[in-house]
C-alpha cells in the first residue's frame, strides 16, 4: 500500500469533518498519536497507518454514497424550446456559461443543443445566419439521461462521462440538472 504523505492525514481528516478524537474511536488508535502525527513530530509505525488510512478511505465511501443526485443538482434547469431559433439557444448558452442545453418542450425532455452541435454545422458549410434561424428541433441531438433524484452521485457519474450532462427527476417532473462540473465540484 502506497501511502499519502503523513501530512495529508490531517487533511483528509478535516475534509471529511472528523476530529482527532473521532479518528481516533474508529481507528483504535490514540487521538494524542493522531495529533502527533499531523503535527509530523512521530513517525507512526506501518500497522498505524493502515488502520487510520483503512478509517479515512471507508469515511471517504460512506460520504459519498450519501450523496444524492438531488443533493447537487441546479433546480433551475435553463432549457430551450424545439421550436427556438438556434440564435436564441446560443444566446442562452452564452449569456448562462452552459455549453449545452436541454431542450423541452413544456416540461418534457426531447432532446438537446450543444455548442458543439451549432458548431459542427457551420464547419459543414452552413453559415452562421442559416444556423442561427434554424429551428432548434432541426439540429437537436439526443436527450440527454434522465435519472431518478434519489439516486447516489457514484451511479451517475459514467453517465455524465458519456453525455454532458443527466436530468434528475422526481416523480416524473425534470427538477434538476447535473453537468460535468457540478461533479468535479464534489472532488
Amino acid at each position: 500500500m502506497r501511502f499519502p504523505d503523513i501530512i495529508e492525514v490531517g487533511r483528509m481528516r478535516k475534509r471529511m469533518d472528523l476530529t482527532q478524537s473521532d479518528l481516533a474511536l474508529l481507528s483504535d488508535v490514540s487521538q494524542s498519536t493522531i495529533a502527533k502525527i499531523e503535527q509530523g513530530s512521530i513517525n507512526p509505525s506501518y500497522k498505524t497507518m493502515v488502520r487510520i488510512l483503512e478509517v479515512l478511505m471507508d469515511e471517504a465511501d460512506r460520504q459519498r454514497a450519501v450523496h444524492k443526485v438531488g443533493d447537487i443538482s441546479f433546480s433551475d434547469v435553463v432549457k430551450v424550446d424545439p421550436e427556438a431559433k438556434v440564435r436564441i439557444a446560443s444566446d442562452t448558452m452564452r449569456r448562462t456559461g452552459f455549453s449545452q442545453l436541454p431542450v423541452m418542450d413544456g416540461d418534457v425532455p426531447v432532446g438537446s443543443i450543444s455548442e458543439h452541435g451549432i458548431m459542427d454545422r457551420i464547419r459543414n458549410g452552413m453559415t452562421m445566419d442559416e444556423v442561427g434561424e434554424m429551428d432548434v428541433g432541426d439540429i437537436m441531438e439526443e436527450i440527454f439521461p434522465v435519472v431518478p433524484w434519489d439516486l447516489p452521485v457514484d451511479c451517475v457519474t459514467p453517465a455524465v462521462s458519456y453525455k454532458d450532462a443527466v436530468l434528475v427527476s422526481k416523480n416524473g417532473k425534470t427538477v434538476g440538472i447535473i453537468t460535468r462540473s457540478d461533479l468535479l465540484r464534489l472532488i
